[in-house]
């Protein structure tokens, strides 16, 4: 078992993705990510990871590196936020289609306009058709863990898919926290060494990335869907080996005082401690209330979801994102279509909150449950509602 330290959560996941030994980082700094980076700069520089750093030009360049040195054959690494991750979008959608195991902690930042560097997930909810396999942490020891358990599972011959870890910027990235650093012998029984099931050789030529004529595409595209799809299979097992070596559980969706709960809040990241922390204040007024927090986004855990809200009245799904112009936001909608057909399903309150790094106070929480309890009552649901707007 490692020892527990106190570390910033950025120069954490530098020193973990470095200990990973990947061949090849390629990135450009954006805040609130540039810390990871910087620091595995750091390590390559001073010999303590033995990988070659490339500081591209953009985060275009920095996917296209990617993408390139995956299909090499290397172990893999990137990290980005908000508009860096945007720019990205032309070449996120190529390596899943290729099979590149691409390794990459998002640190969840808002998107301009107007030019905000603090914490939401518009920047990834933007991204959630690329075909990556996403998972979010609620806390430093969660965003360390995850990153190891996404080597795992992206590099899994079975799979060979690239993979994101979020985390909420700064509010996460930037606070010292207390964290059980992982040793290299552990890692070393988790993480088996690096073999691409396909590589670009040229002493054996083979073509990847040709056109996909309209006799081939669709074929193509459900394949990807389909792989993505079967990678929950790889991701329970990696969790579960996770626990053998390093003693430490974690589930698709975990929930928090949901048994016998009337109402439950559904959340992804950091806001989940602190909702868990107002549900304690509100259950000690002997109020009827729980949370379920989504940990992998994809593939979406559906039964797993059906299974943490069974029983549930009321759902308040807490989204971080808003999408504009739409009948609803990602995270609701995504719950909504999944519950849709389900008899006995419980009602879905929307709620937007949090966006561009705004505090979600407890009056917040309890506007909501308030909301939630009306409902229970007889009232009609309320339309998707941004909180905290000032009038």
């Amino acid at each position: 078992m490692g020892e527990r330290i106190g570390i910033e959560v950025s120069i954490a996941l530098a020193d973990v993705a470095g200990m990973c030994d990947p061949d090849v980082i390629a990135a450009y700094p954006i805040t609130p990510q540039t810390h990871i980076v910087e620091h595995l700069s750091e390590l390559v520089a001073d010999g303590h990871c033995d990988a070659e750093f490339i500081p591209v030009e953009s985060e275009h360049a920095a996917m296209s590196t990617c993408c390139g040195s995956s299909a090499a054959g290397a172990r893999t690494f990137t990290a980005t936020s908000s508009q860096g991750l945007v720019l990205m979008n032309e070449i996120m959608f190529i390596a899943p289609a290729l099979r590149l195991p691409i390794v990459m902690t998002v640190v969840n930042r808002s998107l301009s306009g107007p030019i905000s560097i603090w914490n939401d997930h518009s920047d990834i909810m933007a991204q959630r058709d690329t075909g990556w396999i996403s998972t979010f942490a609620e806390n430093g020891q969660e965003a360390v863990d995850l990153l190891l358990h996404a080597f795992r599972v992206a590099e899994d011959k079975r799979l060979s898919m690239p993979m994101t870890v979020n985390l909420d910027g700064f509010i996460l990235s930037h606070v010292i926290e207390p964290i059980i650093m992982p040793e290299k012998d552990e890692i070393a029984r988790y993480l088996p060494d690096f073999e691409p099931i396909h590589r670009l050789d040229v002493d054996n030529p083979r073509l990847m990335g040709g056109v996909g004529i309209p006799d081939v595409y669709t074929e193509a595209r459900f394949a990807t869907d389909q792989i993505v799809r079967s990678s929950y299979d790889v991701i329970r097992e990696g969790w579960d080996e996770f626990e053998q070596v390093f003693g430490r559980r974690y589930e698709p969706v975990e929930t928090y005082e949901a048994d016998g709960s009337d109402i439950l809040f559904i959340t992804m990241g950091g806001i989940g401690e602190t909702c868990m922390t107002w549900i304690d204040g509100a259950r000690e007024q002997g109020e009827s209330v729980g949370s379920a927090r989504i940990r992998l986004w994809r593939p979406f855990p559906e039964d797993d979801f059906k299974a943490a809200i069974a029983g549930a009245k009321v759902i308040i799904v807490l989204d971080r994102a808003l999408s504009l112009g739409a009948a609803g936001n990602p995270v609701a909608q995504e719950i909504k279509g999944l519950l849709f057909n389900e008899t006995n399903r419980p009602t879905v309150l929307e709620y937007v909150v949090g966006l561009g790094g705004r505090d979600v106070f407890p009056e917040d929480f309890q506007a909501m449950y308030d909301a939630a309890k009306q409902v229970l009552a007889g009232a009609e649901p309320p339309p998707p509602t941004v909180l905290q707007v000032r009038v």
